[in-house]
């Protein structure tokens, strides 16, 4: 497979900005001419080996910030809205959505934005309530969205909580134990702890000082939740710095995003970054490993390596993904160029949906993208068990991968015939923008292909999709 050039010229402008340099001074600085930096600021050439060495050398910088994965995931959203019928045909070819987002991601964004408020106009009028009784309610993202993208376009990768948690995780030298460094510091912030028969999971009452826990959470959650309840205690300056950079659109998406800065604290102290990657890498990023070695559950390790792109120090590029046996994405991040659809569920090719039925086992797929990429994609089942009769089970299924690329550094890619193209299955992110024009699994036709309906012919599907 070719080697793809790499245009990053919104990049470069950027890295020059933050340094101060003029055109002129930045491209002495990198040996080159002040043309050649010029044509590779507007991407009209890749950025060459000797530039990315050059970028090295002189200002230490990582070339992993050069990559493509804020523009493929920009091309991915942007494909997705553009699939909605209100376009019809006038979907711009897939070169020109590339060269938006590499050339201009702010349009990109904006373009999103447009759309989604378009979309959330359109989901309005078609609800009576809403019709008749929140008709003037503003124009925007719903929260959960607003919180969600904010993740996603930071690479769920918080800098200044991770570092906080890392510190809270070395701060003690008598208790290695998170659990015991958590009740420590709980106790010296004067809060009590108590555990009873719930139907929630936590409780904390301000005017007592006390957090209640249900008697029925297992050690991973319990571990988590006590971070969670300490992170709102402890950290509240950082975590509302956090979330005044952040400029959410409602109060609503900042309250939900509060939740999520605690939430990554607690995973970031319970999974301290370094000690982690170094763990990783050591262990070939065993799942099972990982969860016995540091008190975790299976999905709080998972859902860790995605985070793991601290600049100067990053793991592996893995997505991670979440679903419901309804097929519905109920969390989701990429770090690799593979993205899920934005909406509703994904590819039903995708062993992730098969995990369901194989519990307590890992399920390991090789798989292809229609843009050609390939990847190792491990699946398993998670049920969270309500601790009585007739409590309701919670049950999921997670997915985590990476690029076959870095087969060498996973154990679960040992034994697989990675180099026989026949092994990979075709899988994509959702119907309405995948290519693919003989899956016998497509739900609805792609929306940029013409569609062949002949009444006296048959195939697997009632229409052939044209070239």
């Amino acid at each position: 497979m070719a080697t793809r050039k790499l245009y990053a010229g919104v990049k470069l402008r950027e890295t020059r900005s933050r340094l101060g340099l003029t055109q002129k001074d930045f491209a002495i600085r990198l040996g080159i001419s002040l043309p050649y930096l010029n044509q590779m600021e507007n991407n009209n050439r890749p950025v060459s080996s000797t530039v990315l060495l050059a970028l090295v050398s002189e200002f230490g910088f990582d070339v992993t910030e050069l990559s493509e994965g804020d523009a493929e995931r920009l091309v991915g959203d942007m494909r997705e809205a553009l699939a909605d019928p209100v376009f019809g045909d006038l979907a711009p070819p897939l070169a020109d959505l590339r060269l938006a987002a590499s050339n201009a991601p702010a349009l990109a964004r904006a373009f999103l934005e447009l759309h989604r408020a378009y979309r959330q106009s359109h989901e309005r009028l078609a609800s009576l309530d809403e019709a008749l009784g929140r008709e003037d309610a503003p124009l925007g993202p719903s929260p959960w969205e607003d919180v969600r993208d904010f993740f996603h376009y930071c690479d769920n990768y918080i800098d200044a909580v991770d570092r906080a948690a890392e510190r809270f995780a070395r701060a003690s030298d008598t208790a290695a134990d998170p659990e015991q460094r958590a009740l420590a510091a709980l106790e010296a912030q004067g809060i009590s702890l108590s555990f009873k028969d719930m139907p929630g999971l936590r409780e904390y009452d301000e005017d007592t000082r006390t957090l209640t826990l249900s008697s029925h959470l297992r050690g991973p959650t319990r571990r988590f939740q006590l971070l969670h309840q300490l992170a709102l205690l402890t950290q509240s300056q950082l975590l509302e710095a956090t979330l005044d950079l952040a400029r959410f659109q409602s109060p609503a998406a900042r309250a939900i995003a509060r939740i999520g800065m605690a939430n990554y604290f607690a995973g970031a102290a319970l999974l301290p970054y370094n000690r982690f990657l170094e763990a990783a890498q050591e262990t070939r990023h065993d799942l099972e490993l990982l969860a016995d070695r540091f008190g975790a559950s299976i999905e709080q390790v998972a859902h860790r390596l995605s985070t793991l792109q601290r600049p100067g120090a990053k793991g592996l590029p893995f997505y991670f993904v979440r679903v419901d046996q309804a097929g519905t994405i109920t969390k989701r991040h990429s770090t690799t160029r593979l993205q899920f659809a934005r909406f509703g569920g994904a590819c039903p090719l995708w062993n992730v949906h098969r995990a369901f039925e194989t519990p307590g086992r890992f399920l390991r797929q090789l798989a292809e993208t229609p843009d050609g990429l390939r990847y190792i994609s491990l699946a398993r089942d998670v049920s969270k068990p309500g601790g009585a009769w007739r409590a309701p089970v919670r049950r999921y299924a997670i997915g985590l991968g990476c690029e076959v690329r870095h087969a060498d550094q996973i154990v679960y890619a040992d034994d697989l015939d990675i180099d026989n193209a026949a092994a990979y299955e075709p899988i994509g992110i959702s119907c309405r923008i995948c290519e693919r024009r003989d899956c016998h699994q497509r739900a609805v036709p792609p929306l940029e292909r013409r569609l062949t309906v002949d009444a006296n012919r048959r195939g697997l599907l009632p229409y052939e999709v044209a070239d």
